[in-house]
């Protein structure tokens, strides 16, 4: 965890971060409440947010519609405590005492409603997982 920030940073990157990274950021940010800092990033962002992940979250309450599809950028990745990509070869940049993950999962793009709920629940019991795994948010000093 940075110094400045009481609170572990976990960082979701995808090609698009349309789909999978925007489904796990969800998760972690309603799992999580305030606990966590949540980001992602794609390599090769989207114009938007696949439709298809949107109604497969909103069927479990969770509403990623006001994320954007952002760029991954050095700045991003540096300030994260944990780096997890979803197992579509991102190249991040590498940095000294992060955690990385590589998430294998299906790529919800171009799939139905039916398949992309079952990698929504995938992503979540990763995400409980990864929560379970994660530092307790520290008190500021």
């Amino acid at each position: 965890m940075s110094i400045e920030n009481a609170k572990p940073s976990v960082l979701f990157v995808c090609v698009h971060n349309a789909g999978r990274s925007q489904m796990a950021a969800g998760w972690l940010r309603h799992l999580a409440g305030d606990t966590v800092e949540v980001r992602s990033a794609g390599s090769e962002p989207a114009h938007q947010i696949n439709p298809v992940a949107v109604d497969a979250m909103r069927e479990v309450g969770i509403d990623i519609t006001a994320s954007q599809p952002k760029i991954l950028d050095y700045a991003t990745a540096e300030a994260s405590d944990v780096i997890i990509t979803m197992g579509c070869g991102d190249v991040c940049p590498a940095f000294p005492g992060k955690r990385y993950e590589d998430w294998k999962l299906d790529d919800p793009a171009g799939r139905g409603l039916d398949s992309v709920r079952r990698i929504r629940d995938e992503i979540r019991d990763r995400v409980r997982n990864l929560l379970d795994s994660l530092p307790p948010t520290q008190a500021p000093a």
